[in-house]
């Protein structure tokens, strides 16, 4: 069984200020942290450690394709250093005419606990033609892809493709900007779509809606959604503090919702990255656990893994959960 995981590579600055500065303002950081970045990149840090772990008895091999820059340049190397052997990176896309990585440039305010963005990515986007090249190589092995929703008429194409070429491979999306034109025709071609919670709130109808724990109004899924679905069997939404949930049309479309899990007596650290840690329990679940956890134990544990990821800084040891399970 293999996961191939196709989307951004990313380096991250983040700095932690008291608050978010005002325009024109200058603010001193209380801390500056520069990692690895780009959510299937994350996804994949969290997932290998999940199939690594000693009660994983069906083991995944997996692939990343991303963009990066010149083959031999030093972040590239560096990139490489962090996965391999475990993630491979044998099918990337180099671009050896560029130097500079995509990079985000992150502010964290401490006072509410958000997060501001600033991304730079000078790297020309994969092709159609450039996937197609990988899907060749990688299909026949590959049991699963999972798409990062950046350029949709690009990623559609390359959907298609796989569903032309190998049509057992399941297909998951991941559609985060609901402002990015091309989505919903992403999500209706996927077999799983991982939505966020701006992506639910844009596409609402307020006669379908999930209720989280509290009555706090959660993932509004449409009619259309609902209904015009001609391969996708799950739906999952991330709500923050608020938990997940899912909606399976596998299943006469059960609706799950589960709470978000709390560490007593802990504070947020680090949110960053929090959604793709809840896709990486979500795509372990479905590849390894799938015979043995229904859906709703899927995201109870999706969102327990997401939540650990929030009370530390950074992605690392979160396989302790499968600890704690056995």
């Amino acid at each position: 069984m293999s996961v191939v995981a196709v989307g951004a590579c990313y380096l991250d600055t983040i700095l932690t200020t008291s608050y978010y500065p005002a325009e024109d303002e200058k603010l001193r950081a209380s801390s500056i942290v520069r990692r690895r970045g780009g959510n299937c990149p994350n996804t994949l840090e969290v997932l290998q450690q999940l199939v690594a772990h000693p009660s994983t008895e069906k083991k995944l091999s997996m692939n990343l394709v991303t963009i990066l820059p010149a083959k031999e340049s030093l972040v590239s190397q560096q990139i490489r250093s962090v996965f391999e052997p475990h993630v491979r990176l044998d099918h990337c896309i180099y671009r050896e005419e560029f130097q500079e990585p995509a990079s985000s440039y992150i502010i964290k305010s401490q006072s509410t606990g958000s997060r501001t963005i600033v991304n730079y990515n000078e790297l020309p986007e994969m092709t159609v033609e450039e996937f197609t090249q990988i899907a060749d190589k990688l299909g026949p092995q590959a049991t699963w892809f999972h798409f990062e929703g950046r350029v949709p008429d690009v990623t559609l194409g390359c959907i298609q493709y796989l569903r032309k070429q190998f049509p057992s491979v399941r297909v998951s999306i991941e559609a985060e900007k609901p402002g990015r034109p091309g989505l919903q025709e992403l999500a209706d071609a996927a077999d799983v779509v991982f939505i966020s919670k701006s992506w639910a709130v844009r596409t609402a109808y307020p006669n379908k809606r999930i209720d989280y724990p509290g009555g706090s109004p959660a993932s509004r899924i449409s009619d259309h959604w609902l209904t015009n679905l001609e391969f996708r069997s799950l739906v999952c939404c991330t709500w923050g503090a608020k938990g997940a949930g899912v909606y399976d049309g596998r299943s006469m479309g059960d609706i799950a919702v589960i709470p978000a899990y709390k560490k007593p007596h802990s504070e947020v650290v680090d949110p960053i990255g929090a959604g793709d840690t809840f896709i990486a329990g979500m795509l372990y679940a479905l590849n390894c656990r799938d015979k043995i956890w229904s859906i709703a134990e899927s995201v109870e544990f999706s969102t327990r893994v997401a939540g650990m990821k929030v009370f530390q800084e950074g992605f690392s040891g979160l396989d302790q959960v499968l600890s704690s399970l056995s």
